[in-house]
């Protein structure tokens, strides 16, 4: 055997062993080999891949103060911020995922979910360790609540991203699973050279990212999808540790900038599922953001610390959905419920169905050039 075997064997056996944690830790793509993305595993040296971060200030004493997201962490010297994967050496602020992939597979882009966006194409998903905040009910907390060293993962630099994106025949690379804010850096990159190659981009987000950093990098981005927690600051603080009006305002600015990109609110049964909340966040969508922002409402499963409530009722998600649409919402979702029909899309002035999907399956999709075939009706969204 040989020595190119022999290692390409160890990696593979590495990625799909229990040196990765769950799922997702490092998930390869079908028809990659192992070789394909990486020289060989990235190890738990932090000081592997890290780069200049962007977005930070000097302070005195050789701290730093990190300006990427709200929490605007301030990091002695051999300190890191609140995410874990940003330290402080010397007075130098540094990124330390920087093409370390711990998650990557090609996906329906319906599962980030985007319904509106290049319905039926593929993504070709990645992750890194970390998040800026820490929701009670993470699904992936397994890579997104960890530090980098606690994870495996594939040295995967950003034009092997694009590479790969192109090899798999995927229309966009998508920056989901953990949270794209801690490793904007590796982002940035992968966004401008997939668009070298013509990929296409789009990020599966919290929102919690300042407005300049978020306007740096929205030109590389082709779509965005923001997973908004919920209407109330106190279920942000006490279920998120995180805060909803730098939520409210990258929406804001989403909107202004013209971007496509669609909402997500995973409904939890007794914390955010009240009729007054519901109508309070469509209103405020419909009077900030306008009716043709599709919002999807996704059951929940009992998973991190939040194993003690049930699976929400298929009823609450149906109940957000009809608050939405007499809010004046047109295009809103029942998510995590394969099946059901309003998976589906309809058009807002005759009800005809447009798209008919099946968990992340689309069986039909009659939009043509971007409008309802029978009453002509513009569907808003990035169908070509």
């Amino acid at each position: 055997m040989s020595s190119e075997s022999t290692r390409r064997e160890f990696l593979k056996d590495c990625l799909w062993s229990g040196c990765a944690l769950g799922a997702l830790s490092v998930v390869m793509c079908e028809g990659i080999e192992a070789q394909d993305v990486s020289p060989g595993l990235v190890t738990g040296d932090a000081s592997l891949n890290a780069v200049e971060a962007r977005h930070w200030k000097k302070l005195d004493e050789s701290r730093v103060q990190c300006e990427i997201c709200p929490r605007k962490c301030t990091v002695a010297d051999l300190e890191r911020g609140t995410c874990g994967v940003r330290e402080n050496r010397g007075g130098t602020y540094f990124m330390l995922v920087h093409s370390r992939a711990c998650a990557m597979h090609t996906d329906p882009i319906e599962k980030k979910p985007l319904f509106h966006f290049m319905p039926g194409t593929n993504a070709f998903s990645i992750a890194t360790a970390g998040c800026n905040i820490e929701c009670k009910f993470c699904q992936n907390w397994q890579i997104a609540q960890f530090r980098p060293e606690q994870v495996a993962s594939v040295y995967l630099p950003p034009a092997e991203v694009a590479r790969i994106a192109r090899q798999q025949q995927a229309a966009s690379i998508a920056y989901t699973y953990s949270e794209p804010v801690v490793f904007y850096e590796y982002v940035f990159d992968c966004a401008a050279a997939g668009k070298k190659l013509g990929v296409r981009s789009v990020m599966v987000s919290n929102g919690f990212i300042n407005e300049k950093p978020l306007l740096e990098l929205l030109p590389l981005l082709d779509a965005v999808k923001i997973d908004f927690k919920s209407f109330r600051e106190q279920f942000y603080k006490e279920t998120c540790r995180g805060e909803l009006k730098p939520v409210l305002d990258t929406l804001v600015t989403l909107k202004k900038s013209g971007k496509w990109f669609e909402l997500v609110v995973l409904i939890v049964p007794g914390l955010n599922d009240s009729d007054a909340e519901l109508k309070d966040m469509t209103r405020w969508i419909m009077s900030n953001l306008g009716g043709d922002i599709p919002i999807h409402f996704t059951r929940f499963h009992p998973d991190y610390r939040l194993r003690n409530l049930p699976s929400t009722p298929v009823g609450t998600l149906e109940k957000a959905r009809e608050i939405a649409r007499t809010e004046g919402i047109h295009f809103s979702y029942v998510g995590n419920v394969p099946g059901h029909p309003f998976e589906s899309t309809y058009c807002p002035t005759c009800s005809k169905p447009l798209i008919r999907r099946v968990g992340y399956k689309i069986l039909e999709n009659v939009i043509a050039s971007g409008r309802c075939p029978a009453c002509k009706t513009a569907v808003p969204g990035v169908w070509g």
